[in-house]
């Protein structure tokens, strides 16, 4: 097992589900290992994402843990097997690392959600838009600096742009559709985007009206990230250091029934196309 100097976060999510294999079964890492016909320490950098595992070895894990769950197991062997080089690859040292982890997690999404409550999501924007947020957020960056987080976010779009597209929804409050990030004409674009893009019969966009009482869901936005089976699902929600990820089963739950809500009380995809031909007309 060779040991890796910086897991990616797919690598740390495959550890994690194997060490809380471990912990519901009752065993040590010691136990573990012994189990195996490894040391402890092998375990151990199993587990933290420092070292990977084989088909076999993960099989024989589970067997070990009492995981009966063939869709799981499945799941984590497509995990720890998967060799893909993404086009995320060229970037890596140039930009920080969530920079990666992101469109990783997207390549290998079974389904993707978008809830977003000042901007527009980044899979729907347009270069202009992106790059007058970049620039907005960072003053100070150079501009070849914004130019190459433009470049890197508009190729982040070719998982609802490929031959076999993930099937994506994005709730989008009408507050991040008003607000002008760029001028007027970077908006009329935008708008025009967002239109352009729902017509495909795999992307749902809603638009979350002012207009609604009782609404408390503003803390809510979020990338949820759909597994190959539920335990594998992932939202990525912004923190004060970059994205955090977040894969806990009962946080998970959580964000599913807030995304439910806001579906909920968002217009309907007829509505809502009418709703952005509207702000469109009034630029």
């Amino acid at each position: 097992m060779a040991k890796r100097t910086e897991p990616t976060a797919r690598q740390l999510r495959l550890a994690t589900e194997l060490r809380r294999l471990r912990a519901t079964a009752g065993l040590t890492s010691r136990e573990a290992a012994g189990r195996l016909g490894v040391t402890a320490p092998q375990i151990s950098q199993i587990e933290s994402g420092l070292a990977g595992v084989s088909e076999k070895r993960l099989r024989l894990l589970a067997a070990n843990y009492s995981c009966s769950d063939d869709e799981l197991i499945d799941g984590l062997i497509a995990m720890a097997t998967d060799r893909t080089r993404g086009w995320w690859e060229e970037y890596r040292g140039q930009l920080p690392t969530p920079f990666m982890d992101l469109p990783e997690l997207e390549h290998h999404a079974h389904h993707r959600w978008d809830v977003e409550f000042l901007h527009v999501p980044g899979l729907l924007q347009t270069a202009e838009y992106a790059r007058s947020l970049f620039g907005y957020v960072n003053p100070e960056a150079p501009d070849s600096s914004v130019e190459r987080w433009v470049e890197h976010r508009m190729k982040r779009r070719v998982i609802i742009a490929r031959t076999e597209p993930v099937p994506y929804e994005a709730l989008i409050h009408e507050a991040a559709l008003r607000i002008r990030v760029g001028d007027r004409r970077t908006a009329q674009a935008q708008l025009t985007r967002i239109l352009e893009v729902s017509e495909a019969e795999h992307v749902t966009v809603r638009v979350i009206p002012f207009d609604l009482d009782d609404f408390g869901g503003a803390g809510s936005a979020m990338v949820y990230a759909g597994g190959p089976v539920p335990q594998l699902d992932t939202v990525v929600r912004d923190g004060p250091n970059g994205p955090v990820f977040i894969d806990a089963e009962a946080q998970l739950n959580r964000y599913r029934t807030l995304f439910r809500r806001v579906e909920a009380v968002s217009l309907d995809c007829s509505r809502s196309r009418d709703f952005i031909h509207q702000l469109a007309k009034e630029l």
